[in-house]
C-alpha cells in the first residue's frame, strides 16, 4: 500500500510516495522553464518554492512530434509542454550514501521522455541504488543553432541546449541527491541510443567534468557532427543549417524566431533537411567526439557499453534498400567500393543481402561506438566492459524483430513478466522462469557496475574486463556467457574507415557499412526520414 514520503531540499519540501520499500518523487524542476525569452538559452537553475510541493506525478514531456499510434516505441508518456525540465528520483527507504544512476532517455534527440513506463526505476532502486531519470529539450528547442542566437550569447554559442540541460541536471544531482540518500561522488550516467550518444558527449564535455564517475552506453553512436560557425569535414556549419531553416520560416532574427509558431519552424525544418544533433561549438563540445578520445581528453570514467544484434530491424530507415540477389549485391559493392570491395566483401559477402546490409550499418554505427569506447577507456587505464545482446523471443522473431534496437531495456529495468510496463506495440517477453532469470542477471550486472565499477551478478558468469590483449566481452543470449574478440573483422573494417575519413578530413555519418561509398548525388545524414519513434 502506498504511503506519503517527504524530503527537504534546498529548493523546498517535496511530497512523494513510498511503496514496497521505495520512495518516489516525480516532476522535480531542476531548471527554470525554458519559455519566452529563455527559449534557446542555456538552462538557469530552478527557483525554490514555499510550502510543500507535490511530487507524485511526472512533469510534462518536452515538446516533440506526436508518436505514431502503431509505433513500436510509442505509448505511455506524459502530456507535452515547453515547460519540461524536470527529473524523477527513486530511492530505497532509509537510503544513506548510496550510489546514483542517472538515466538519459533515447529518442533520436527528437522524442521520448523520462515518464515512459519502461523507465520505472523501482526495481533498480530495490537493489540498493538511487535512480534518477531526466527530461531535456529535444528537436528544434534542444539543438537549434543560428547566427542570431549565437550573437546574443555571451560566449557566442547556440545549439546544444539539450546537452546543457543534461549537464544542469547533473549539477542538481550533485547539490541535492544527498537528501534522498544518494552519494554525489558516486554518480553513473546511463542512456540508450540518443541517451547513449548523450553519455558519450558528456564524457567529452569540459562542462560535465567531475559530475559523474562512471558511464553506461547502450547502443550509443559517435559519428562526425557539424561545427557551429564554420564548415568542417565537408559538412556545412550548424549555423548555416539553422539560418536556412529560419529563412524558410520567414524568421531571421532572434526575436522573430522566438515569436514564430513552432509548427511553422518544424515544417521549415522538414523542408530544409534540418535534424537535431550535437554541435561542435568549441566550448561545450570542444572537438569531434572521436578526436577528444584520441587525445585522451575524455572523462576518465569506467564504462559499460554494448549493442544489439538486431539493431536495424526496428530502424529500417537507417539503411538503403538491399539488392534483391547475392549477385546484384556483389556487383553493386564492386562498382561503388572499387579497390576496397574485396576487403568489404570478406566481412559482408552478401549471401543474404538484406542481412548483410543491416549488419554492416549496425556495425558501423553502434558496434564501432561501443568497441571504440571500451578500447579507448581501457587504454586510458579505466575499466571497460563490453556486451553484445543477442537474446530474442518468439514474439520478436514472429515480427522479424529479433534482438531489436532497445530490446535489452526491459531486462535492465526488470520489466519482464507479470506487471511489465511496456508500450502497447512492444513484443512482450513471455512470463517464464528463463526470461525472469535473464532480467535478474542483467539488472544485477548493471547495478553492480553502478555500485562498484565492476559488473557482477550472483550465480552468473564473470564479465571479463576488456583489454587490448584479451578483448573480452559478455555475450547475452538466453544466458550471459563470457567470450572474446567480438566481431574483429567487422570492427576492423569500421575502425579503418573512420581512421581514413579522419586522415582525409572527411565526415563519417550514415555513409558507413554498405553505404560507405554511396552513389553520386547521395545526401549524407543521420536520420533523414526524421522518425520520431526511433530510440
Amino acid at each position: 500500500m502506498a504511503e506519503e514520503a517527504r524530503v527537504q531540499l534546498r529548493q523546498g519540501a517535496l511530497q512523494g510516495v513510498s511503496e514496497a520499500g521505495v520512495s518516489v518523487y516525480k516532476g522535480i524542476p531542476y531548471a527554470r522553464p525554458p519559455v519566452g525569452p529563455l527559449r534557446w538559452r542555456a538552462p538557469i537553475p530552478a527557483e525554490g518554492w514555499t510550502g510543500v510541493r507535490d511530487a507524485k506525478a511526472f512533469g510534462s514531456a518536452c515538446l516533440q512530434p506526436p508518436q505514431a499510434p502503431n509505433g513500436l516505441y510509442s505509448g505511455g508518456m506524459a502530456p507535452m509542454s515547453e515547460d519540461c525540465l524536470t527529473l524523477n528520483v527513486w530511492a530505497p527507504a532509509g537510503a544513506k550514501t548510496l550510489p546514483v544512476m542517472v538515466w538519459i532517455h533515447g529518442g533520436a534527440l527528437l522524442g521520448g521522455s523520462s515518464s515512459e513506463p519502461l523507465y520505472d526505476g523501482a526495481k533498480l532502486a530495490r537493489q540498493g541504488i538511487v535512480f534518477v531519470s531526466i527530461n531535456y529539450r529535444l528537436g528544434l528547442l534542444g539543438y537549434f543553432a543560428h547566427p542570431a542566437l549565437s550573437a546574443e550569447s555571451p560566449q557566442k554559442l547556440s545549439g546544444n541546449y539539450g546537452l546543457l540541460d543534461q549537464i544542469e541536471s547533473l549539477r542538481w544531482v550533485r547539490d541535492n541527491i544527498e537528501a534522498f540518500g544518494g552519494d554525489p561522488e558516486q554518480v553513473t550516467i546511463a542512456g540508450e541510443s540518443a541517451g547513449g550518444l548523450s553519455a558519450i558527449a558528456l564524457m567529452t564535455s569540459p562542462q560535465a567534468k567531475g559530475l559523474f564517475k562512471r558511464a553506461i552506453v547502450q547502443s550509443g553512436y559517435m559519428p562526425a557532427y557539424r561545427a557551429l560557425h564554420e564548415p568542417t569535414l565537408g559538412l556545412p556549419s550548424a549555423e548555416a543549417g539553422g539560418e536556412a531553416l529560419g529563412k524558410a520560416a520567414g524568421a531571421t532574427t532572434a526575436d522573430r524566431l522566438r515569436a514564430t509558431n513552432l509548427v511553422t519552424l518544424f515544417t521549415a525544418g522538414l523542408a530544409t533537411g534540418w535534424q537535431p544533433e550535437p554541435v561542435i561549438d568549441g566550448v561545450t563540445l570542444p572537438r569531434q567526439l572521436v578526436e577528444t578520445f584520441a587525445r585522451g581528453e575524455q572523462a576518465k570514467a569506467d564504462v559499460l557499453a554494448g549493442f544489439n544484434e538486431g539493431e536495424i530491424r526496428s530502424l529500417p530507415f537507417l539503411m538503403p534498400p538491399a539488392p534483391a540477389t547475392s549477385a546484384a549485391y556483389v556487383a553493386d559493392v564492386r562498382k561503388r567500393f572499387g579497390v576496397k570491395a574485396d576487403a568489404y566483401l570478406a566481412v559482408y559477402p552478401g549471401a543474404d543481402p538484406k542481412a548483410d546490409v543491416m549488419a554492416s550499418i549496425r556495425d558501423g554505427l553502434y558496434g564501432f561506438a561501443a568497441q571504440h569506447l571500451v578500447r579507448q577507456q581501457a587504454a586510458a587505464g579505466q575499466g571497460g566492459y563490453l556486451y553484445y545482446f543477442r537474446h530474442s523471443t518468439l514474439a520478436q522473431k514472429a515480427r522479424d524483430l529479433a534482438a531489436f534496437h532497445a530490446s535489452e531495456i526491459p531486462y535492465v529495468f526488470g520489466q519482464v513478466g507479470e506487471g511489465a510496463k511496456l508500450g502497447p506495440n512492444w513484443p512482450r517477453p513471455p512470463l517464464t522462469a528463463q526470461e525472469t532469470a535473464l532480467s535478474d542477471a542483467m539488472l544485477n550486472y548493471w547495478v553492480s557496475f553502478v555500485r562498484t565499477g565492476v559488473p557482477a551478478a550472483p550465480g552468473e558468469t564473470a564479465w571479463p574486463r576488456f583489454t587490448a590483449k584479451e578483448r573480452g566481452y559478455l555475450d547475452i543470449d538466453a544466458r550471459p556467457a563470457a567470450a572474446r574478440d567480438l566481431q574483429p573483422a567487422a570492427h576492423g573494417w569500421a575502425d579503418a574507415l573512420v581512421a581514413e575519413r579522419r586522415a582525409k578530413g572527411q565526415a563519417w555519418r550514415l555513409d558507413i557499412g554498405f553505404s560507405a561509398f554511396p552513389p553520386q548525388g547521395h545526401v549524407d545524414g543521420l536520420d533523414t526520414k526524421r522518425q520520431p519513434e526511433a530510440q
